[in-house]
């Protein structure tokens, strides 16, 4: 079986290419049931971010299997090949493995150390599993890289003073207006990245807060939270009158289509100075609104100079994160690896149980009826153990055995002493 993960980042696509590649929660299942079809993929499983969208496949022909996963994000972004392919990555076997690891571990994250990509990550692994997309080895590759995510931000600083996309974003707004105390705030979206910008702003002393959201019991949850700031809250029904009133706005809501544009914002915004701030994929703001003179829009692309800030006090910490995650790819290859040993293992008890229920069976008839069923449990668990501690160093040292080419003789030594294929063949004709 061969691992491969195919996708893009902000690292390789800029935003409005991103976005077409977004896939919704609640379009997962048709995309791993789509992408599962293909009779090259194995197993499945869909990481969808604001700055990154990967799929992570289990395929038997990997070239084949990377080529079904590549004409599906054609077809489901509505993007040429040609336009596509460039912004692209593909990485297979132990790349691709430490690839997910340093993800995870939010070594590859726009914002060096995040946090909030374990817990997508973690979103990923449950979808896969609830959509029948993840086997064994998604399962236990998804499994380490979480396990890896939580190593390095229990053993490592990285997370130490880590900023996230919203508080990014709230620096950025305050390089631009240089102080919030008198300025009017309005965030359209109630959900986690709106709760985290708005810990951020009240930390930067905004106490002018305005959060509007499709529901408003959202919104007011939300606002709960900050007990001691007096946050207004609203529908996204007042959106309009509520962003011409804000010097500044963020947006992080869910739709998958702007909501403020050209056309619904010029005829209310008066000539007004506003500054929005779009930190939703897809993008929640319009590009064309740059063309209203008075407005000023800025996307998760124009974060970077406000990221490359706080860097370079994190890269040595990310050093140290690499080391731990090389442990655990190299204990995940060990794994992988080790299943090749599978079959001849699997044979070689199957031939042993064999050999030990017969002789068993014939011991219990020599005996008679004189011997009680409380013996022949006795006997039964002692034969048992017998096998079981002689199997127990071969298929160990076998699972073990990291040098490919000691590792295949040994298979077939036992194969040949054991007579090993025959068995198989005969175990398989007696199902038959």
């Amino acid at each position: 079986m061969n691992i491969a993960v195919v996708g893009l980042s902000h690292q390789t696509a800029p935003v409005e290419v991103r976005e077409k590649l977004s896939i919704p929660s609640a379009q997962v299942a048709d995309a791993i049931a789509h992408l599962g079809g293909s009779p090259y993929i194995e197993e499945v499983s869909i990481l969808s971010t604001c700055n990154r969208l990967e799929i992570h496949i289990v395929a038997t022909e990997i070239e084949t299997g990377v080529r079904d996963v590549i004409r599906f994000l054609s077809e489901h972004s509505g993007l040429a090949l040609g336009d596509l392919r460039p912004h692209l990555f593909v990485l297979l076997q132990q790349d691709a493995v430490m690839h997910l690891m340093r993800v995870s571990s939010g070594l590859d994250s726009l914002v060096l150390g995040e946090g909030q990509i374990l817990s997508q990550v973690k979103h990923a692994h449950s979808l896969g599993q609830q959509h029948k997309g993840v086997g064994r080895i998604l399962n236990r590759l998804l499994k380490d890289a979480i396990k890896a995510g939580k190593r390095v931000r229990t053993e490592t600083s990285i997370g130490t003073g880590a900023v996230s996309i919203s508080s990014a974003a709230a620096e950025l707004a305050l390089m631009k207006v240089e102080n919030f105390t008198d300025c009017h705030i309005a965030i359209l979206g109630a959900g986690k990245m709106a709760r985290l910008l708005v810990q951020h702003l009240i930390s930067k002393r905004a106490n002018q807060i305005t959060i509007l959201n499709r529901t408003i019991n959202r919104a007011n949850d939300l606002a709960a939270q900050f007990g001691d700031v007096d946050i207004q809250t609203g529908t996204l029904d007042a959106m309009l009158d509520t962003v011409i009133a804000a010097d500044v706005v963020f947006t992080c809501t869910s739709s998958t289509e702007p909501i403020l544009h050209r056309e619904n914002l010029e005829p209310v915004c008066s000539g007004r100075q506003l500054m929005v701030f779009d930190i939703a994929v897809p993008r929640n703001v319009h590009s064309n609104i740059n063309e209203i003179e008075t407005v000023f829009a800025f996307n998760v692309d124009d974060l970077e100079a406000v990221v490359a800030q706080n860097q370079e006090s994190r890269r040595q910490m990310a050093l140290e994160a690499e080391a731990l995650l090389d442990e655990e790819v190299e204990a995940f290859m060990d794994w992988l690896r080790s299943l090749d040993t599978v079959p001849t293992i699997s044979s070689l008890r199957t031939k042993v149980e064999t050999i030990r229920t017969q002789e068993l069976e014939k011991a219990m008839s020599r005996l008679g009826s004189e011997f009680s069923e409380k013996h022949r449990g006795v006997v039964e668990a002692l034969t048992r153990g017998i096998v079981n501690k002689i199997l127990h160093d071969p298929m160990t040292q076998l699972r073990a055995q990291r040098d490919l080419g000691a590792r295949d003789q040994a298979m077939e030594t036992l194969q040949i002493l054991f007579n090993l294929e025959t068995a198989a063949r005969n175990e398989i004709g007696s199902h038959r």
